[in-house]
Protein backbone atom coordinates (compact mmCIF):
# COMPACT_ATOMS: atom_id res chain seq x y z
CA UNK A 1 0.00 0.00 0.00
CA UNK A 2 1.86 3.51 -0.98
CA UNK A 3 1.72 6.25 1.80
CA UNK A 4 -0.55 8.33 -0.31
CA UNK A 5 -3.23 5.35 -0.16
CA UNK A 6 -2.74 5.02 3.71
CA UNK A 7 -2.72 8.88 4.10
CA UNK A 8 -6.45 8.53 2.10
CA UNK A 9 -7.44 5.67 4.36
CA UNK A 10 -6.60 7.42 7.60
CA UNK A 11 -8.17 10.45 6.76
CA UNK A 12 -11.38 9.33 5.59
CA UNK A 13 -11.34 7.03 9.01
CA UNK A 14 -11.07 10.31 10.80
CA UNK A 15 -13.93 12.12 9.78
CA UNK A 16 -15.61 9.40 9.44
CA UNK A 17 -18.24 10.56 12.15
CA UNK A 18 -19.68 13.09 9.18
CA UNK A 19 -22.57 11.15 7.00
CA UNK A 20 -20.97 12.90 4.35
CA UNK A 21 -17.58 11.65 4.77
CA UNK A 22 -16.93 9.16 2.03
CA UNK A 23 -16.55 11.95 -0.50
CA UNK A 24 -13.91 13.75 1.49
CA UNK A 25 -9.90 13.64 1.94
CA UNK A 26 -9.25 15.56 4.96
CA UNK A 27 -10.88 15.59 7.72
CA UNK A 28 -12.45 19.10 8.63
CA UNK A 29 -10.67 21.04 10.98
CA UNK A 30 -11.46 21.80 14.66
CA UNK A 31 -12.25 25.26 14.20
CA UNK A 32 -14.56 25.07 11.08
CA UNK A 33 -16.29 22.04 13.23
CA UNK A 34 -17.35 24.49 15.77
CA UNK A 35 -18.04 27.11 13.26
CA UNK A 36 -20.47 24.98 11.16
CA UNK A 37 -21.75 22.71 14.45
CA UNK A 38 -25.27 23.80 15.26
CA UNK A 39 -26.09 21.06 17.90
CA UNK A 40 -25.22 23.24 20.58
CA UNK A 41 -28.68 25.19 20.15
CA UNK A 42 -30.93 23.12 17.35
CA UNK A 43 -30.40 20.06 19.86
CA UNK A 44 -33.52 21.72 21.55
CA UNK A 45 -35.34 20.64 18.44
CA UNK A 46 -35.03 16.26 19.61
CA UNK A 47 -38.19 15.56 20.53
CA UNK A 48 -39.63 16.99 17.42
CA UNK A 49 -36.95 15.32 15.48
CA UNK A 50 -38.31 12.09 16.85
CA UNK A 51 -41.57 13.15 16.24
CA UNK A 52 -40.97 13.23 12.17
CA UNK A 53 -39.30 10.67 11.87
CA UNK A 54 -41.19 7.93 13.72
CA UNK A 55 -43.86 9.40 11.47
CA UNK A 56 -41.60 9.05 8.22
CA UNK A 57 -40.60 5.68 9.49
CA UNK A 58 -44.14 4.47 9.70
CA UNK A 59 -44.95 6.09 6.24
CA UNK A 60 -41.76 3.83 4.80
CA UNK A 61 -43.39 0.92 6.04
CA UNK A 62 -46.98 1.43 4.81
CA UNK A 63 -45.34 1.83 1.72
CA UNK A 64 -43.16 -0.99 1.84
CA UNK A 65 -39.45 0.90 1.40
CA UNK A 66 -38.84 -0.72 5.05
CA UNK A 67 -40.30 -3.47 6.77
CA UNK A 68 -41.87 -3.97 9.89
CA UNK A 69 -39.56 -4.81 11.84
CA UNK A 70 -37.23 -2.28 10.71
CA UNK A 71 -40.19 0.02 11.90
CA UNK A 72 -40.51 -1.41 15.44
CA UNK A 73 -36.83 -1.83 15.80
CA UNK A 74 -36.41 2.56 14.78
CA UNK A 75 -39.68 2.78 17.51
CA UNK A 76 -38.04 1.34 20.15
CA UNK A 77 -34.63 2.68 19.59
CA UNK A 78 -36.15 6.70 19.66
CA UNK A 79 -37.73 5.57 22.76
CA UNK A 80 -34.50 4.96 24.68
CA UNK A 81 -32.88 7.27 23.37
CA UNK A 82 -36.17 9.71 24.55
CA UNK A 83 -35.30 8.22 28.28
CA UNK A 84 -31.70 9.03 27.31
CA UNK A 85 -32.26 12.68 26.39
CA UNK A 86 -34.46 13.45 29.40
CA UNK A 87 -32.31 11.62 31.97
CA UNK A 88 -29.53 13.97 29.87
CA UNK A 89 -28.12 10.89 29.58
CA UNK A 90 -27.35 11.22 26.16
CA UNK A 91 -24.12 12.20 24.82
CA UNK A 92 -23.99 15.17 22.50
CA UNK A 93 -20.82 15.20 20.02
CA UNK A 94 -20.05 18.65 17.94
CA UNK A 95 -18.42 16.11 15.74
CA UNK A 96 -21.99 15.00 14.41
CA UNK A 97 -22.83 19.02 13.48
CA UNK A 98 -26.36 18.82 14.72
CA UNK A 99 -29.70 17.30 16.26
CA UNK A 100 -30.43 15.22 13.47
CA UNK A 101 -26.81 13.21 13.32
CA UNK A 102 -26.29 13.15 16.84
CA UNK A 103 -29.70 10.89 16.65
CA UNK A 104 -29.06 9.08 13.69
CA UNK A 105 -25.53 7.88 15.17
CA UNK A 106 -27.01 6.77 18.44
CA UNK A 107 -30.01 5.17 16.82
CA UNK A 108 -27.70 3.06 14.92
CA UNK A 109 -25.44 2.03 17.63
CA UNK A 110 -28.99 1.24 19.45
CA UNK A 111 -30.55 -1.00 16.63
CA UNK A 112 -27.92 -1.72 14.09
CA UNK A 113 -29.05 -1.73 9.76
CA UNK A 114 -32.47 -0.57 10.97
CA UNK A 115 -31.44 2.50 11.82
CA UNK A 116 -29.26 3.46 8.79
CA UNK A 117 -32.63 2.89 6.72
CA UNK A 118 -34.34 5.52 8.23
CA UNK A 119 -32.93 8.55 6.36
CA UNK A 120 -34.70 6.32 3.27
CA UNK A 121 -36.68 9.14 1.17
CA UNK A 122 -35.53 12.40 3.05
CA UNK A 123 -32.29 15.61 3.55
CA UNK A 124 -31.63 17.41 6.45
CA UNK A 125 -33.01 19.35 4.55
CA UNK A 126 -36.40 18.78 4.60
CA UNK A 127 -35.97 17.44 7.99
CA UNK A 128 -34.92 20.08 9.51
CA UNK A 129 -37.66 22.33 7.66
CA UNK A 130 -40.13 19.93 9.78
CA UNK A 131 -38.18 20.06 12.81
CA UNK A 132 -38.53 23.53 13.29
CA UNK A 133 -42.53 24.34 11.56
CA UNK A 134 -43.40 21.35 14.60
CA UNK A 135 -41.24 23.02 17.12
CA UNK A 136 -42.87 26.74 16.72
CA UNK A 137 -46.59 24.94 16.09
CA UNK A 138 -45.89 24.37 19.92
CA UNK A 139 -44.33 27.03 20.42
CA UNK A 140 -47.45 29.46 19.28
CA UNK A 141 -50.10 27.49 20.84
CA UNK A 142 -48.20 28.65 24.72
CA UNK A 143 -47.89 31.72 23.30
CA UNK A 144 -51.48 32.11 22.25
CA UNK A 145 -52.48 30.36 26.16
CA UNK A 146 -50.80 33.25 27.49
CA UNK A 147 -52.28 36.04 25.66
CA UNK A 148 -55.62 34.92 26.18
CA UNK A 149 -54.62 34.29 30.38
CA UNK A 150 -53.01 38.04 30.12
CA UNK A 151 -56.32 39.48 28.24
CA UNK A 152 -58.32 37.88 30.88
CA UNK A 153 -56.05 39.29 34.06
CA UNK A 154 -56.65 42.73 32.19
CA UNK A 155 -60.09 41.98 32.24
CA UNK A 156 -60.51 41.23 36.02
CA UNK A 157 -58.74 44.08 37.05
CA UNK A 158 -60.95 46.34 34.64
CA UNK A 159 -64.15 44.69 36.10
CA UNK A 160 -63.12 45.98 39.59
CA UNK A 161 -61.90 49.59 38.39
CA UNK A 162 -64.80 50.09 35.76
CA UNK A 163 -65.64 52.92 37.56
CA UNK A 164 -62.33 54.68 38.41
CA UNK A 165 -61.41 57.58 36.56
CA UNK A 166 -58.10 58.68 35.81
CA UNK A 167 -56.70 61.11 33.37
CA UNK A 168 -56.75 60.09 29.32
CA UNK A 169 -53.62 61.72 27.88
CA UNK A 170 -52.80 62.86 24.51
CA UNK A 171 -49.15 64.11 23.80
CA UNK A 172 -48.66 63.08 27.89
CA UNK A 173 -51.36 66.01 28.71
CA UNK A 174 -54.28 65.44 30.11
CA UNK A 175 -56.82 65.42 27.43
CA UNK A 176 -60.14 63.59 28.88
CA UNK A 177 -60.92 61.66 31.40
CA UNK A 178 -61.32 57.92 30.66
CA UNK A 179 -61.94 54.74 33.26
CA UNK A 180 -58.65 52.73 34.49
CA UNK A 181 -60.61 49.81 33.63
CA UNK A 182 -60.93 51.16 29.65
CA UNK A 183 -57.71 52.20 29.53
CA UNK A 184 -56.73 48.37 30.58
CA UNK A 185 -58.94 47.26 28.42
CA UNK A 186 -57.21 49.01 25.47
CA UNK A 187 -54.19 46.55 26.31
CA UNK A 188 -56.23 43.71 26.17
CA UNK A 189 -57.34 44.32 22.44
CA UNK A 190 -53.93 44.42 21.37
CA UNK A 191 -52.99 40.86 23.31
CA UNK A 192 -56.21 39.87 21.54
CA UNK A 193 -55.24 41.09 18.18
CA UNK A 194 -51.23 39.71 18.85
CA UNK A 195 -53.53 36.23 19.43
CA UNK A 196 -55.00 36.62 15.96
CA UNK A 197 -51.98 36.89 14.24
CA UNK A 198 -50.26 34.40 15.65
CA UNK A 199 -53.19 31.97 14.76
CA UNK A 200 -53.11 32.96 11.06
CA UNK A 201 -49.67 32.37 11.00
CA UNK A 202 -49.84 28.98 12.98
CA UNK A 203 -51.86 28.14 9.34
CA UNK A 204 -48.61 28.45 7.33
CA UNK A 205 -46.55 27.21 9.73
CA UNK A 206 -48.66 24.24 10.00
CA UNK A 207 -47.31 22.81 6.59
CA UNK A 208 -45.20 19.91 5.91
CA UNK A 209 -41.89 20.22 4.19
CA UNK A 210 -40.79 15.87 4.66
CA UNK A 211 -40.48 14.37 1.13
CA UNK A 212 -39.57 17.42 -1.06
CA UNK A 213 -36.29 15.56 0.27
CA UNK A 214 -32.97 17.55 -0.64
CA UNK A 215 -34.62 20.11 -3.13
CA UNK A 216 -36.39 17.83 -5.52
CA UNK A 217 -38.65 15.03 -3.97
CA UNK A 218 -37.43 11.55 -4.24
CA UNK A 219 -37.77 8.70 -6.32
CA UNK A 220 -39.20 6.26 -3.33
CA UNK A 221 -43.18 6.01 -3.29
CA UNK A 222 -43.58 8.06 -0.58
CA UNK A 223 -47.04 9.28 1.11
CA UNK A 224 -46.84 12.73 2.21
CA UNK A 225 -50.17 13.12 2.83
CA UNK A 226 -50.05 10.08 5.69
CA UNK A 227 -47.38 11.82 7.05
CA UNK A 228 -49.24 15.16 7.43
CA UNK A 229 -52.26 13.36 8.82
CA UNK A 230 -49.79 11.70 11.12
CA UNK A 231 -47.83 15.11 12.45
CA UNK A 232 -51.14 16.73 12.64
CA UNK A 233 -50.09 18.92 9.67
CA UNK A 234 -53.25 20.48 8.12
CA UNK A 235 -51.71 19.92 4.55
CA UNK A 236 -48.07 19.38 2.52
CA UNK A 237 -45.80 21.92 0.86
CA UNK A 238 -46.87 22.40 -2.71
CA UNK A 239 -43.76 22.52 -3.94
CA UNK A 240 -40.00 21.31 -3.36
CA UNK A 241 -37.80 23.61 -3.63
CA UNK A 242 -40.17 25.83 -1.71
CA UNK A 243 -40.34 23.81 1.18
CA UNK A 244 -36.78 23.39 2.12
CA UNK A 245 -35.01 26.58 1.17
CA UNK A 246 -37.68 29.80 2.63
CA UNK A 247 -38.37 30.62 6.17
CA UNK A 248 -41.15 32.92 5.46
CA UNK A 249 -42.84 31.16 8.07
CA UNK A 250 -40.11 32.07 10.76
CA UNK A 251 -40.14 35.68 9.62
CA UNK A 252 -43.81 36.18 9.82
CA UNK A 253 -43.49 34.61 13.98
CA UNK A 254 -41.11 37.09 14.57
CA UNK A 255 -42.89 39.66 12.96
CA UNK A 256 -45.92 38.87 14.92
CA UNK A 257 -43.77 38.41 18.47
CA UNK A 258 -42.30 41.74 17.70
CA UNK A 259 -45.41 43.28 17.58
CA UNK A 260 -46.79 41.40 21.08
CA UNK A 261 -43.19 42.74 22.71
CA UNK A 262 -43.90 46.53 21.23
CA UNK A 263 -47.59 46.11 23.21
CA UNK A 264 -45.69 45.03 25.89
CA UNK A 265 -43.29 47.99 25.84
CA UNK A 266 -45.99 49.90 26.09
CA UNK A 267 -47.61 48.78 28.54
CA UNK A 268 -44.56 48.63 30.55
CA UNK A 269 -43.77 52.01 29.90
CA UNK A 270 -47.30 53.01 31.49
CA UNK A 271 -46.32 50.91 34.86
CA UNK A 272 -42.88 52.56 34.94
CA UNK A 273 -44.82 55.74 35.09
CA UNK A 274 -48.01 54.89 37.08
CA UNK A 275 -45.61 53.46 39.89
CA UNK A 276 -43.56 56.35 40.23
CA UNK A 277 -44.24 58.82 43.56
CA UNK A 278 -44.50 61.40 41.38
CA UNK A 279 -47.32 59.92 39.84
CA UNK A 280 -48.30 57.01 42.27
CA UNK A 281 -51.54 55.58 40.84
CA UNK A 282 -50.39 51.78 41.19
CA UNK A 283 -48.41 49.66 43.19
CA UNK A 284 -46.62 46.24 41.69
CA UNK A 285 -45.75 43.60 43.72
CA UNK A 286 -42.50 43.34 45.18
CA UNK A 287 -41.48 40.16 43.54
CA UNK A 288 -41.39 42.60 40.38
CA UNK A 289 -38.82 44.79 41.74
CA UNK A 290 -35.54 45.24 43.14
CA UNK A 291 -33.93 47.95 45.19
CA UNK A 292 -30.88 49.53 44.89
CA UNK A 293 -27.05 49.23 46.22
CA UNK A 294 -26.73 52.87 47.86
CA UNK A 295 -29.93 54.12 48.19
CA UNK A 296 -32.28 51.83 50.82
CA UNK A 297 -35.62 53.63 49.63
CA UNK A 298 -35.75 52.84 46.12
CA UNK A 299 -38.21 49.76 44.66
CA UNK A 300 -37.37 49.71 41.33
CA UNK A 301 -40.00 48.08 38.22
CA UNK A 302 -36.89 46.17 37.04
CA UNK A 303 -39.60 43.71 35.34
CA UNK A 304 -41.28 46.39 32.62
CA UNK A 305 -38.08 47.72 32.08
CA UNK A 306 -36.31 44.88 31.19
CA UNK A 307 -39.43 43.87 29.48
CA UNK A 308 -38.97 47.54 27.25
CA UNK A 309 -35.41 46.38 26.44
CA UNK A 310 -35.96 42.80 25.57
CA UNK A 311 -38.81 44.21 22.90
CA UNK A 312 -35.07 45.15 21.19
CA UNK A 313 -33.74 42.16 20.74
CA UNK A 314 -37.45 40.47 19.81
CA UNK A 315 -37.27 43.43 16.71
CA UNK A 316 -33.35 42.60 16.01
CA UNK A 317 -33.94 39.16 15.22
CA UNK A 318 -36.68 39.69 12.84
CA UNK A 319 -34.55 42.22 10.88
CA UNK A 320 -32.44 39.12 10.88
CA UNK A 321 -34.05 36.69 9.39
CA UNK A 322 -35.58 39.26 6.92
CA UNK A 323 -31.59 39.71 6.10
CA UNK A 324 -31.08 36.39 6.12
CA UNK A 325 -33.12 35.49 3.29
CA UNK A 326 -32.97 38.56 1.02
CA UNK A 327 -30.06 37.11 -1.08
CA UNK A 328 -30.64 33.12 -1.15
CA UNK A 329 -31.44 31.94 -4.70
CA UNK A 330 -33.04 28.56 -4.40
CA UNK A 331 -32.65 26.24 -2.93
CA UNK A 332 -31.41 25.19 0.59
CA UNK A 333 -28.46 27.17 1.60
CA UNK A 334 -26.27 26.97 4.76
CA UNK A 335 -26.95 30.48 5.85
CA UNK A 336 -30.27 29.20 7.09
CA UNK A 337 -28.62 27.52 9.71
CA UNK A 338 -28.70 31.05 11.29
CA UNK A 339 -32.35 31.09 11.14
CA UNK A 340 -32.61 29.21 14.53
CA UNK A 341 -30.89 30.83 17.57
CA UNK A 342 -32.96 34.57 16.60
CA UNK A 343 -36.17 32.00 16.18
CA UNK A 344 -35.90 30.28 19.33
CA UNK A 345 -34.74 33.57 21.16
CA UNK A 346 -37.67 35.42 20.11
CA UNK A 347 -39.86 32.23 21.17
CA UNK A 348 -38.03 31.98 24.62
CA UNK A 349 -38.62 35.98 25.21
CA UNK A 350 -42.37 36.38 24.78
CA UNK A 351 -43.11 33.00 26.37
CA UNK A 352 -41.23 33.86 29.24
CA UNK A 353 -41.95 37.45 29.16
CA UNK A 354 -45.98 36.95 28.76
CA UNK A 355 -45.83 34.65 31.46
CA UNK A 356 -44.51 36.80 33.85
CA UNK A 357 -46.69 39.88 32.99
CA UNK A 358 -49.92 37.26 33.36
CA UNK A 359 -48.48 37.00 37.02
CA UNK A 360 -47.51 40.82 37.55
CA UNK A 361 -50.97 42.16 36.33
CA UNK A 362 -52.60 40.11 38.78
CA UNK A 363 -50.71 41.90 41.41
CA UNK A 364 -51.16 45.44 40.55
CA UNK A 365 -52.46 47.05 43.14
CA UNK A 366 -54.73 50.77 42.27
CA UNK A 367 -55.30 54.27 44.12
CA UNK A 368 -57.96 55.35 43.12
CA UNK A 369 -57.45 58.56 44.78
CA UNK A 370 -54.21 59.27 43.25
CA UNK A 371 -55.66 58.55 39.62
CA UNK A 372 -58.94 61.02 40.28
CA UNK A 373 -56.75 63.89 41.89
CA UNK A 374 -54.57 64.11 38.59
CA UNK A 375 -57.75 64.04 36.20
CA UNK A 376 -59.19 67.38 38.03
CA UNK A 377 -56.01 68.90 36.46
CA UNK A 378 -55.45 70.34 33.12
CA UNK A 379 -59.43 70.85 32.71
CA UNK A 380 -60.22 67.32 31.20
CA UNK A 381 -63.81 68.20 31.03
CA UNK A 382 -63.30 71.39 28.59
CA UNK A 383 -64.41 69.11 25.69
CA UNK A 384 -67.47 68.19 27.41
CA UNK A 385 -68.72 71.88 27.72
CA UNK A 386 -68.15 72.60 23.94
CA UNK A 387 -70.71 69.06 23.68
CA UNK A 388 -72.92 70.51 25.96
CA UNK A 389 -72.85 74.11 23.63
CA UNK A 390 -73.12 72.31 20.38
CA UNK A 391 -76.09 70.64 21.57
CA UNK A 392 -77.24 73.84 22.20
CA UNK A 393 -77.12 74.69 19.07
CA UNK A 394 -73.77 76.33 18.97
CA UNK A 395 -71.10 75.09 15.74
CA UNK A 396 -68.82 73.35 17.51
CA UNK A 397 -66.16 75.46 15.94
CA UNK A 398 -67.66 78.79 17.83
CA UNK A 399 -68.01 76.23 21.04
CA UNK A 400 -64.63 75.21 20.79
CA UNK A 401 -63.12 79.01 21.32
CA UNK A 402 -65.71 79.60 23.89
CA UNK A 403 -64.39 76.93 26.56
CA UNK A 404 -61.36 77.87 25.54
CA UNK A 405 -61.82 80.99 26.64
CA UNK A 406 -63.17 79.84 29.81
CA UNK A 407 -59.99 77.54 30.37
CA UNK A 408 -57.81 81.05 29.81
CA UNK A 409 -60.14 82.57 32.84
CA UNK A 410 -59.84 79.34 34.86
CA UNK A 411 -56.19 79.18 34.40
CA UNK A 412 -55.69 83.11 35.76
CA UNK A 413 -58.02 82.44 38.51
CA UNK A 414 -56.35 78.96 39.50
CA UNK A 415 -59.65 76.77 39.63
CA UNK A 416 -61.40 74.45 37.05
CA UNK A 417 -64.27 75.11 34.93
CA UNK A 418 -66.59 73.11 37.82
CA UNK A 419 -65.60 76.03 40.25
CA UNK A 420 -66.90 78.61 38.28
CA UNK A 421 -69.87 80.11 39.06
CA UNK A 422 -72.95 80.09 36.97
CA UNK A 423 -73.11 83.46 36.06
CA UNK A 424 -69.13 82.98 35.21
CA UNK A 425 -70.31 80.59 32.70
CA UNK A 426 -73.11 82.34 31.46
CA UNK A 427 -70.92 85.27 30.35
CA UNK A 428 -68.81 83.25 27.96
CA UNK A 429 -72.14 81.80 26.40
CA UNK A 430 -75.88 82.58 27.48
CA UNK A 431 -77.29 79.08 27.25
CA UNK A 432 -75.19 77.52 30.02
CA UNK A 433 -77.94 76.09 32.46
CA UNK A 434 -77.38 74.84 35.69
CA UNK A 435 -77.19 71.73 34.44
CA UNK A 436 -74.01 71.98 33.55
CA UNK A 437 -72.51 70.97 36.98
CA UNK A 438 -73.38 67.65 36.21
CA UNK A 439 -71.30 67.65 32.56
CA UNK A 440 -68.63 68.94 34.28
CA UNK A 441 -68.24 66.45 36.76
CA UNK A 442 -65.54 63.55 35.98
CA UNK A 443 -68.09 60.86 36.73
CA UNK A 444 -70.72 62.80 34.18
CA UNK A 445 -68.05 63.09 31.50
CA UNK A 446 -66.98 59.30 31.29
CA UNK A 447 -70.69 58.30 31.80
CA UNK A 448 -72.26 59.87 28.66
CA UNK A 449 -69.38 58.14 26.27
CA UNK A 450 -71.99 54.91 26.56
CA UNK A 451 -71.53 53.37 23.13
CA UNK A 452 -69.72 50.88 21.54
CA UNK A 453 -65.70 51.65 22.59
CA UNK A 454 -66.87 54.18 24.70
CA UNK A 455 -65.33 54.48 28.59
CA UNK A 456 -68.60 54.41 30.16
CA UNK A 457 -68.57 52.60 33.48
CA UNK A 458 -71.34 50.48 31.69
CA UNK A 459 -69.75 49.16 28.59
CA UNK A 460 -66.29 48.62 30.46
CA UNK A 461 -67.92 46.21 32.46
CA UNK A 462 -69.42 44.84 29.23
CA UNK A 463 -66.58 44.49 27.46
CA UNK A 464 -64.50 42.57 30.88
CA UNK A 465 -67.08 40.12 30.35
CA UNK A 466 -67.35 39.39 26.97
CA UNK A 467 -63.07 38.78 27.40
CA UNK A 468 -63.62 36.58 30.62
CA UNK A 469 -66.53 34.90 28.66
CA UNK A 470 -64.08 34.10 25.58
Amino acid sequence: MSDNTSSSMQNQFANKAQAWSARFTEPVSDLVKRYTASVNFDKRLAAFDIQGSLAHATMLATVGVISNDDLQAIERGMAQILDEIAQQQFEWSIDLEDVHLNIEKRLVEIIGDAGKRLHTGRSRNDQVATDIRLWLRAEIDTAITLLQQLRKGLATLALKHSDTILPGFTHLQVAQPVTFGHHLLAYAEMFGRDAERLADCRKRVNRLPLGAAALAGTSYPIDREQVASLLEFDGVCRNSLDAVSDRDFAIEFCAAAALIMTHISRFSEELVLWVSPRVGFIDIADRFCTGSSIMPQKKNPDVPELARGKTGRVNGHLMALLTLMKGQPLAYNKDNQEDKEGLFDSADTIRDTLTIFVDMVDGIRVHPEAMRAAALQGFATATDLADYLVKKGLPFRDAHETVALAVRKCEEKGCDLADLSLDELKAFHPSIEEDIYGVLTLEGSVASRNHIGGTAPERVRFEAERILGE
